[in-house]
């Protein structure tokens, strides 16, 4: 038997899909809502003013009385604003 003789059946050529390029990709909203700016800034001052009232009025006013808790009041305003700053994006 020579080479010739043998027959090697061909392979078929697959059919390949028309290329389909990846869909877009969506740009991903990166930031806050925009009430988070304005609520932060708010409350810095909001802070500063209630602590600087209470020192002003000779420890008369926002609230009499509680005394001294006033500035606690002032100092966890201002916090409660600079503690957002740090998710502020």
């Amino acid at each position: 038997m020579s080479k010739e003789s043998v027959l090697v059946p061909e392979s078929k050529g697959r059919s390949k899909p028309a290329f389909t390029p990846p869909p877009a990709a969506q740009k991903v909203k990166v930031g806050n809502p925009q009430w988070f700016v304005p609520l932060m800034c708010g409350l810095m001052v909001l802070g500063l003013l209630w602590t600087a009232t209470f020192y002003i009025s000779g420890q008369q006013w926002p609230i009499p009385q509680i005394g001294r808790w006033n500035l606690g009041i002032g100092f966890g305003l201002m916090l409660s604003g600079f503690a957002m700053t740090t998710r502020w994006r």
